[in-house]
């Protein structure tokens, strides 16, 4: 009776051996702001490469590229590289390119107007920031942005560099 209680005891644990959520980046190809199509395999960093999925309605997107970029200057020497995807639609797609020119981001900017990406990756919420290992797994997934998270997203970084 002993064994058996710890058996069920166990089997009501919430934890996981496998991380079920686990996804893989496949190549994918977007448009740029200057009209050229870019792939994943052309713009991903040495090491690590992070997407970020935004749009320009969206406040806490705009918060975080700017702490985003900072970290692209601090590593890319390192080997990470961030690719900037926005989401917008055709309504609003012609404020992506003011936005991203007064921002300065160091990084690709593509446009998935069609969330084709978007929906692949499932991606619910924005921003989602996505980072990629060197074997195109995802090994960090965060979603949403408030002050303080940018340290958060450092730390996920010099974990995966050392």
């Amino acid at each position: 009776m002993k064994k058996l209680s710890i058996i069920l005891f166990l089997s009501c644990l919430p934890f996981q051996l496998i991380d079920l959520n686990a996804q893989s980046i496949h190549d994918f190809s977007l448009e740029n702001l200057e009209g050229e199509w870019l792939s994943f395999d052309e713009l991903k960093g040495e090491q690590l490469t992070i997407i970020d999925f935004w749009a320009s309605w969206c406040k806490p997107c705009m918060k975080a590229m700017p702490a985003i970029d900072q970290l692209h200057q601090k590593y890319k020497d390192k080997g990470l590289n961030v690719i900037s995807i926005n989401t917008d639609g055709p309504r609003s797609i012609s404020k992506v390119l003011p936005i991203s020119s007064t921002l300065k981001l160091s990084y690709p900017v593509l446009s998935d107007i069609d969330n084709v990406v978007m929906q692949d990756l499932n991606i619910t919420v924005l921003p989602t920031l996505l980072i990629i290992d060197t074997n195109g797994e995802v090994v960090y997934r965060h979603e949403g942005w408030v002050t303080g998270n940018e340290i958060e997203l450092e730390n996920q970084i010099k974990s995966i560099l050392q």
